[in-house]
């Protein structure tokens, strides 16, 4: 008897998380079937990542495993996306964990929404202090992509976070990760995921995710230069009636580094970023919580 077509893919990005990677190949391995497959690819690890690979793989000869030179997370997700023979794709980062039954969940919903372009469920996040979370997944309507776009980039009513998403495998490949970004890289293709097709939801929890006060999203090494990119790659594979919203995102994102300048005491930075936003687009800057730390530091100057 021939093997069954590969369904789902779980695609493990990992480095130097050898400390943590146990718990979320464990994790997939025990709700493992002839329809899914597990890729782990090694982003150039300097830990103990290559052995405990190894010896996964003695154990469990099913584990695909990839090594590669460190390229970022957006390269060795893309690496495992060209790899992968499933029809759909599931980035399980290495130190979160899937829950119980979250494949036989998502391949319920294959079969109830074979239309759709990504599965969106619940999860749960789990805090450094040991307080969890439970997190219901925000309702995707059937609306124009510019109207999406908006409610996903700007109005933040549209969450979308890998582990508790499962993807189309041909749409990523049409829009891979990023790999000139070194965080944030997941937006772009999040955001052509969202008017490429369909999308169906599940209120079961999926996934574990694990929240650390390290994350590279609160970085601003090279801020303005990454805002720039980060935009570009954003609408570069967006449609023209998405295209009008590019000046507000923009501005959006100067006006998170204006927050963390504000934060850090940087007030030269902040104004410096309040202003960049504010040229770009007047809406966006105007809005009250903004407009009132502005003011504030204006005073101050």
């Amino acid at each position: 008897m021939s093997r069954p077509e590969t369904l789902i893919s779980v695609i493990v990005p990992a480095y130097n998380y050898a400390h943590l990677l146990p718990r979320a190949l464990d994790s997939v391995l025990a709700q493992l079937a002839d329809d899914v497959e597990l890729i782990v690819v090694n982003d150039g690890s300097t830990d103990q990542t290559s052995a405990l690979l190894a010896d996964y793989q003695g154990r469990y000869p099913a584990i695909r495993i990839i090594e590669q030179e460190n390229g970022g997370a957006a390269s060795a997700r893309n690496h495992g996306i060209r790899e992968a023979n499933g029809r759909y794709a599931l980035m399980l980062d290495a130190d979160d964990e899937l829950l119980p039954d979250a494949l036989s969940c998502l391949r319920q919903m294959v079969a109830h929404h074979p239309e759709a372009g990504m599965l969106l469920g619940g999860y749960v996040s789990v805090y450094e202090d040991g307080r969890e979370r439970q997190r219901m997944p925000t309702a995707v309507p059937a609306a124009p992509a510019d109207q999406l776009i908006r409610q996903y980039l700007l109005e933040k009513r549209i969450a979308i976070s890998h582990g508790c998403s499962m993807f189309r495998r041909d749409l990523l490949m049409q829009r891979p990760y990023p790999e000139s970004l070194r965080n944030g890289e997941d937006i772009a293709v999040f955001a052509f995921l969202l008017i490429s097709a369909p999308v169906a939801l599940t209120t079961q929890p999926l996934v574990r995710i694990y929240k650390h006060s390290d994350s590279l999203r609160h970085s601003r090494t090279n801020g303005e230069a990454y805002v720039v990119e980060m935009v570009h790659h954003v609408f570069s594979s967006l449609p023209a009636s998405c295209q009008p919203l590019k000046a507000r995102y923009e501005a959006q994102r100067y006006l998170s580094l204006f927050r963390a300048a504000l934060l850090a005491g940087e007030a030269e930075q902040a104004r410096y970023f309040y202003k960049a936003a504010f040229k770009r687009a007047p809406v966006q800057a105007l809005g009250w919580s903004y407009l009132r730390k502005a003011l504030r530091l204006m005073m101050q100057a």
